[in-house]
């Protein structure tokens, strides 16, 4: 070779400049010949095959002299300045990414004769892969500071971007190859961090870097996926698995390097990352949509790869962009990536806690969302998840290995677990959280706010526990007692006041006397088992007497429907009064609540029922009631409690009436059907029970069947029980349940893919649900209008305390805005002007 014979400063201007060029021209006619001439390739056309050959053979002579002139400059002892080689990279690289281009491509290029020019074709990309590895190795003995040109950096940027071009090209050529030009992408960039950061494309790095991490983890998937379904667990496949698996290790480990040294530059790019991990986890146990691997497979990619993943949350932690786009309250995310949404979040908050404050500030305080909230809205949309339910391991004890847990349950135990590391200062973010998410539509996302500030009310002090369960009793009775926000805060309520202090329950029941009529809204939601005996004792009677108190005013007044809402308040007061202390109640008092009970089933009619919602409630209240005194019924009562159940029944009644119904037909196992209303109760005892055994509504019907047989145990009158049996199904049912069988066994597959068409109706019926209340249509109809009744201005009154209590918790725990004290002055006057006008 001639190359010894130039000095290193004269080659570029004598050799490079000028022959590279040329060479580069002779390469694109050789090409365009390959390319022109491939298309008529056939075995007949010897001619023709044997131009080919010579033409791939000419390429593969070029490769071995370009290879020849990198190799010597490997060999030179003194650094090579990238000045005496400019042209060389750039010249070098364009052949490379073409000729694997075309090896690429050449299924289609020799139109299904690559048989004729395989070997050749072979050679090529051999002799190329033996280019780039020199040209890399060349380029790595090339060192830049900051005395280097602006030439030089934009030769050094412009090779990089470059060799991110040939890997998008063998992304499925080959392995080594493959991770050999990413590790150079990674180190060079690193290598001239200073110089080259604010001129490398750092988006489409992450870009390529993403893609293939993601390419590489679906092969590992689809392999895995293979070796199932084929029960082969050895051999070719099984090497190829492990190979992919541990070249996602190496794409995982070059995302944490490359993303710790250029994190300030992905502002814009958050979003590949976070969708990134929403694909990963979207196709990985225990999602709905990954497929079915082994477990031996799931743990190696578990243990290789996802471990190996892990720490690039970490880095992600403090970077502000990335908790706006995981915290968005308009990802709008695809069912699939429901689940991974919210494991993503429950991992984030396992490592705030080890996190500086400034960092579990960023998240806990959040832009739009604070982290607690997100993850309600999170869990909120896993429904097919929890209703499978899904498992996912954890580690229940100290020194035991993981066991499987449900969604539910795991998300609790990590947000509890986070609630006890949050600091203090961040409560109000929690505590608005939890009370948000309690008051939602969602019935099991209220279910875990609960647990979880169940929780914090035993984690922190007893006067926190205290304070809250005031705010949530003030909140209660400023909400319509008919809305199902007041539901969940009465099931929360109840919960809490088995952790109070007994001193702040006996303070709470000072604050909320329970002869007051304003109160009972409250007290009708609490287990009096969470009082001590003597407090429960005193509680109950004051609960009864005001109880009966405000039933008989209503008895012995018009009666007017409109008026039944603290009626209904009333009877809750005493069924709670008699479920949780009726042993404590003297036996005077027991005769007066069961005497006002009967004066309501003289005037109640079926159609009435039917047609009005308070009456309905009234109903259901009065049957539990009366399951507490069943011994005690007389005739005449059992009489009209039967006669009305068998009127409402035949006008289809609602579920609620119809549950009613089953729980008071339970209760009757104990009773002894006087000898004078035998004969009109019986039949329709048994009838109500065919009826509700048959019931279409799994609920009722589950219930209806606990329901005969408790009552089939222990009734004296054991001629009902093949009266309530009137057709084979329902006997066989019935049978079955005994026997604890199950009617129908679901598959597991079939089981996931009810889930998945359950979410999708779902999303549909509350997308369309959401398109109504949005639609302005035709005015409704108005009411007529009454004058406003004593309880609404209670009700209205007992807001603006509740609004007043709350702007105090807010004063305590930090500066107000320099616009509350004028809000508070405008409302003082709006208050006094009221005053005014009642006086």
């Amino acid at each position: 070779m001639f190359l010894p014979h130039i000095s290193l400063a004269d080659l570029e201007q004598t050799f490079f400049s000028k022959v590279l060029p040329k060479t580069l021209q002779l390469f694109d006619n050789l090409m365009y010949e390959l390319s022109s001439e491939a298309k008529g390739l056939t075995s007949q056309n010897t001619e023709l095959r044997c131009t080919v050959r010579n033409l791939l053979q000419t390429m593969v002579q070029l490769l071995e002299t370009l290879t020849g002139c990198v190799r010597y400059l490997c060999t030179l002892q003194e650094c090579v300045p990238l000045e005496s080689i400019r042209t060389l990279p750039s010249s070098v690289l364009y052949v490379i990414k073409n000729t694997f281009t075309h090896c690429k491509d050449s299924e289609s290029v020799y139109c299904g004769h690559l048989h004729l020019i395989s070997d050749l074709l072979q050679a090529m990309f051999k002799e190329t892969y033996s280019l780039q590895k020199q040209l890399m190795e060349l380029l790595d003995m090339i060192s830049m500071d900051s005395t280097s040109t602006e030439d030089n950096i934009t030769d050094m940027v412009s090779v990089i971007h470059t060799v991110l071009e040939i890997c998008s090209v063998i992304s499925n050529m080959d392995h080594a190859l493959h991770a050999n030009t990413w590790k150079f992408i990674i180190k060079q960039s690193l290598k001239h961090h200073s110089l080259l950061q604010c001129h490398l494309k750092h988006s489409d790095i992450l870009s390529g870097l993403c893609k293939d991490t993601l390419l590489s983890f679906q092969s590992c998937l689809q392999l895995a996926e293979q070796m199932k379904m084929s029960e082969i667990q050895e051999g070719t496949d099984l090497r190829l698995f492990q190979k992919t698996v541990k070249l996602c290790r190496f794409f995982a480990n070059s995302l944490v390097h490359y993303t710790k040294e250029f994190l300030s530059f992905f502002s814009d790019s958050c979003s590949q990352l976070h969708q990134l991990f929403l694909q990963i986890y979207s196709k990985f146990p225990p999602s709905l949509y990954a497929p079915e691997i082994l477990e031996v497979h799931r743990d190696e990619i578990s243990r290789v790869f996802l471990v190996a993943l892990d720490p690039l949350i970490n880095q992600l932690l403090p970077f502000t962009p990335f908790m706006e786009q995981v915290l968005s309250e308009k990802l709008d995310l695809p069912a699939e990536q429901q689940l991974p949404q919210c494991l993503i979040l429950i991992t984030i908050m396992d490592k705030l806690s080890s996190q500086p404050e400034e960092v579990q500030t960023l998240w806990n305080t959040g832009k739009s969302l604070s982290l607690f909230s997100a993850l309600f809205f999170s869990f909120q949309q896993c429904s097919g998840e929890l209703s499978l339910p899904v498992c996912l391991p954890e580690v229940i004890s100290t020194g035991q290995p993981a066991a499987p847990i449900t969604l539910y349950h795991y998300v609790c135990v990590h947000l509890c677990s986070f609630i006890a590391s949050t600091p203090p200062s961040h409560f109000p973010q929690l505590e608005y959280a939890l009370l948000d998410a309690v008051l939602g539509s969602s019935m099991i996302t209220s279910l875990l706010a609960m647990d979880s500030w169940c929780f914090l009310a035993r984690y922190g002090t007893a006067e926190l526990c205290a304070h809250h369960v005031v705010v949530i009793a003030h909140l209660i009775k400023s909400w319509p007692s008919d809305s199902y926000q007041v539901s969940a805060l009465g099931v929360l309520l109840r919960r809490m006041l088995f952790l109070m202090a007994p001193d702040h329950q006996v303070e709470f029941a000072h604050k909320f006397l329970p002869e007051e009529v304003e109160n009972l809204a409250v007290w009708q939601h609490i287990s009096l088992k969470a009082l001590n005996p003597d407090l429960r004792k005193r509680v109950a009677c004051q609960l009864c007497v005001a109880g009966l108190a405000q039933c008989r005013r209503w008895l012995n007044s018009r009666r007017a429907l409109g008026e039944l809402r603290p009626v209904n308040t009333a009877l809750s007061v005493l069924l709670a009064a008699c479920n949780f202390a009726g042993d404590t109640l003297e036996a005077e008092l027991q005769a007066s609540v069961l005497g006002v009970l009967s004066q309501f089933w003289s005037f109640l009619q079926a159609k009435q029922v039917s047609e009005e919602p308070s009456l309905q409630q009234t109903l259901c209240l009065l049957l539990h009631l009366l399951e507490f005194f069943i011994q005690a019924l007389d005739a005449e009562l059992i009489t009209q409690v039967f006669a009305l159940q068998s009127s409402l029944f035949r006008l289809d009644p609602p579920d609620h009436i119809r549950l009613a119904m089953v729980d008071f037909l339970s209760s009757m196992g104990k009773v002894f059907i006087p000898q004078e209303a035998q004969r009109q109760v019986v039949p329709q005892l048994s009838c109500l029970f065919a009826s509700l055994l048959a019931d279409q509504t799994w609920l009722i019907h589950q219930h209806a069947l606990e329901a005969f047989t408790h009552f089939a145990e222990e009734t004296s009158h054991e001629d009902i029980v093949p009266q309530c049996l009137n057709s084979e199904e329902t006997k066989n049912k019935v049978v079955s349940f005994l026997a604890k069988m199950r009617q129908v066994e679901e598959t597991i597959e079939a089981r996931i893919e009810r889930m998945k068409q359950e979410r999708i109706i779902c999303s549909a019926q509350l997308m369309k649900k959401d398109g109504e209340l949005e639609s302005t249509g035709e005015p409704l109809a108005k009411r007529a209008c009454h004058p406003p009744s004593e309880e609404q201005y209670k009700s209205a009154v007992g807001t603006m305390e509740g609004a007043v209590e709350a702007v105090k918790l807010l004063l305590r725990k930090g500066s107000p805005p320099a616009w509350l004290a004028v809000k508070l002055e405008a409302l003082h006057t709006a208050i006094a002007t009221l005053r005014d006008s009642v006086r």
